[in-house]
């Protein structure tokens, strides 16, 4: 074969392949290397880890994998989900890593039908995923995705399913301030706190008083006063003995929307003679050794209860400081403000009554907030105030008219209620 008959003489013929021959044979060749091609192209994308850094306010979540992911991400509500799908690929995750912790409820995964992963994230109420990236590892190989997620309304959230039904089905990350709202104007929200509850009560009284069962009739006390108007949405974060972290009482504030945050307290101090009201409001700098004392007795009150307080990371801190707005730390101020001179006309103040130090729970970086010290349960006469129902009310009263003035000027800040 290669050699043909022409004219009595033998030449060598050229190769000539019929294209079928061809196919076959380049087939043949190629069969090892396709084969190695293919079982790479099948080999899953591998979840290698799973990490949650922040608070009941706001969470990152950071996912690794070995190569780039493929995702499809998108909300369910009831209850309020955040859904990863990730097609071929493999969770290679340990499940201790997904512990729920702040914002987060709780974290599983499983495979799809049609062979996919999916990432369920609940959160402990409505959130926004304010973020949702795909990145390269700036050292090392691989990838991951960050999603940072936010304490939000039942509101916004319906916003971002409106927003995700408008679209393709799943959510991208957006402005919201390019977004028209398809919601009514709400009214003025407050969200009272009763400080302490539950494991944590507080400070006590010289004649047993506890500050948990103080703040709780005060607070009951205060929303009957400012409901009574029927101009506004009045929340507390607990009506009953509950102990509730710090930043959950941060959360439920964001979740609906306050215009205003209240947090109630009764104190004692080692000067049994000192008496009267003060209104805190937020500063990195204390503005007195007294008021220093009093935000880290108070910003202690997870870990009396039992609970592992861990510093965020660096990252997260910065962002959560970094959203602390001036308009909103102006409204607080305002309100304080306000807040003294109704208070000094009805009850007792201590000397210099508007004070500020670094108060975890009214740092809320979009709700302004105070902190009302009503009276120190060390001081007798003060004490006897704080459970004497005819003084609750003389006080209820002043703050509802505090309120009344300030949601005036933030409605014609604001341009809203």
């Amino acid at each position: 074969m290669g050699l043909v008959a022409n004219n009595g003489k033998e030449e060598r013929s050229r190769w000539r392949f019929h294209p079928v021959v061809f196919a076959l044979l380049a087939a043949f060749f190629a069969l090892p290397w396709l084969g190695v091609a293919s079982a790479a192209a099948a080999e899953p994308v591998k979840a290698i880890d799973y990490n949650m850094a922040g608070d009941a306010t706001k969470m990152r979540i950071v996912i690794n994998f070995d190569h780039e992911p493929d995702l499809r991400w998108f909300l369910l509500r009831g209850p309020n989900r955040l859904v990863i799908d990730l097609p071929a690929t493999k969770m290679a995750i340990d499940a201790k890593d997904l512990k729920a912790r702040g914002l987060v409820r709780g974290v599983r995964y499983g495979v799809l039908p049609n062979g996919s992963s999916r990432l369920v994230v609940t959160g402990k109420g409505p959130f926004l995923v304010e973020r949702l990236d795909v990145l390269k590892n700036e050292e090392g190989a691989g990838y991951r995705i960050v999603a940072d997620i936010s304490a939000a309304s039942e509101r916004e959230f319906d916003e971002a399913l409106s927003v995700q039904a408008e679209t393709t089905g799943s959510t991208v990350a957006g402005n919201k301030s390019d977004r028209v709202s398809k919601f009514p104007l709400r009214r003025f929200t407050i969200v009272i706190d009763p400080g302490h509850g539950g494991v944590d009560g507080g400070a006590e009284g010289l004649s047993g008083t506890v500050e948990k069962e103080v703040t709780l009739a005060f607070a009951k006390e205060l929303k009957d006063k400012l409901s009574e108007s029927g101009k506004y949405d009045v929340f507390m974060t607990r009506d009953d003995d509950t102990f509730l972290r710090l930043d959950d009482r941060v959360r439920i504030a964001r979740q609906h929307e306050a215009d205003l945050f209240i947090s109630i307290h009764a104190d004692t101090i080692s000067l049994k003679g000192i008496r009267g009201a003060t209104v805190y409001t937020v500063s990195d700098k204390a503005s007195d050794a007294e008021a220093q004392a009093l935000a880290d007795r108070e910003n202690l009150s997870d870990r009396l209860a039992g609970i592992e307080v861990k510093s965020d990371s660096p990252e997260v801190t910065d962002i959560l400081i970094d959203l602390i707005r001036r308009e909103t730390h102006s409204f607080s101020m305002s309100f304080a403000n306000t807040l003294v001179d109704e208070l000094g006309t009805s009850v007792g103040l201590i000397n210099n009554p508007h004070r500020f130090a670094g108060f975890r729970v009214l740092k809320a970086p979009d709700v302004p907030s105070v902190l009302v010290e009503l009276g120190y349960l060390s001081n007798p006469k003060d004490e006897a105030q704080l459970i004497d129902p005819d003084w609750r009310g003389k006080a209820a009263e002043s703050i509802t008219n505090a309120v009344a003035a300030f949601a005036s000027v933030k409605a014609a800040k604001d341009g809203t209620f």
